[in-house]
């Protein structure tokens, strides 16, 4: 059974929920190999292995570390070249995008990005995504080289599938060219005891309608469990850090569930959202064009709407 590489998404060893999942993907399509580009694969190990890493091919470099995006596509160019894998599997966040398209070129293969699901199809891999802002959903496969996907997070259920996990180190000489943009100073992002917004199973978000008072939508984002985004009429008029923008000027997600309350539906924000598993929108606009996509609607005030909301499901939760 041919290899399916998994490119590792970690911090110094703390994987991200999107690694299990791209694991998951990997088992469909042959025998995953996790490939771990930096520090604290040790501790990684074991959580690779839960999840269906038959091998975890480790690159413990300062070269590989303390450099931007263009070392790691180095490195997978690598392993492509020594494995010939059925597939490259790679995390569709900003990073690992153009980690998928360096690789890409330097394989000479094609690439498909935000994935929502992958597949073993009759004539090679199909993924299926959503494309021109939502607005249609197509099956689509690489004709040329070794298929390289970047799937969006929370695309499959997690599915622990234990395997060996046996660690093998990899050396590679990274290049001087892909040595042209060093890290220099990093800070972790401060804690707020709340999912990543892009990694959300569940997400809420508030949009004009809040009138720029967010604490209704925080508190049922907190009863839940959820990450808390913002539409870019919230972000750009202040009433919410930018970083918590969900729409295609800002951070796309594809959460189990998504709650609009108080946006129109405009398609920029649709494009950041539109492929959540179940989307509920709460606006007083019964015409709102976010009414059209939604499996669920409630016509109202999310002032009136979400502490109801909040206080049963605290009720129920006991």
């Amino acid at each position: 059974m041919a290899e399916v590489l998994v490119l590792v998404d970690h911090a110094d060893g703390r994987l991200r929920k999107a690694t299990a999942e791209l694991l998951t993907i990997a088992r469909r399509l042959g025998e995953p190999s996790a490939v771990h580009i930096g520090p604290g694969a040790d501790r990684a190990q074991v959580t690779l292995a839960k999840y269906g890493a038959h091998k975890v091919y480790v690159v413990d470099d300062a070269d590989a570390a303390g450099f931007l995006v263009a070392p790691q596509a180095e490195i997978l160019a690598a392993l492509v070249e020594k494995v010939t894998p059925a597939a490259v599997i790679i995390p569709s966040n900003a990073a690992g995008k153009e980690i998928a398209a360096r690789l890409a070129i330097k394989t000479s293969s094609g690439l498909i990005t935000d994935a929502v699901d992958v597949r073993a199809g009759a004539d090679g891999i199909e993924t299926t995504q959503s494309v021109l802002a939502g607005s249609y959903t197509v099956t689509a496969k690489v004709t040329t080289g070794t298929p390289i996907i970047a799937v969006k997070p929370n695309s499959v259920p997690l599915e622990a599938s234990p395997a060996p996990g046996v660690v093998e180190a990899f050396a590679v000489t990274v290049s001087d060219a892909a040595k042209a943009a060093r890290v220099t100073d990093s800070q972790p992002k401060k804690a707020t005891g709340r999912p990543e917004l892009t990694e959300a199973a569940i997400v809420v978000s508030g949009g004009r309608g809040t009138g720029g008072d967010f604490s209704p939508v925080e508190e049922f984002a907190d009863s839940l469990g959820a990450a808390v985004g913002a539409s870019r009429a919230a972000v750009d008029a202040g009433w919410y850090p930018h970083a918590h923008q969900v729409g295609q000027t800002g951070k796309q997600v594809s959460p189990q569930l998504y709650v609009a309350a108080g946006i129109s539906g405009a398609i920029q924000h649709r494009a950041g959202m539109q492929t959540s598993k179940t989307i509920i929108a709460i606006n007083k606009d019964e015409e709102a064009p976010i009414f059209e996509l939604v499996d669920f609607g409630v016509v109202g005030d999310l002032f009136s709407v979400l502490p109801q909301a909040t206080a049963e499901v605290k009720k129920r939760k006991g």
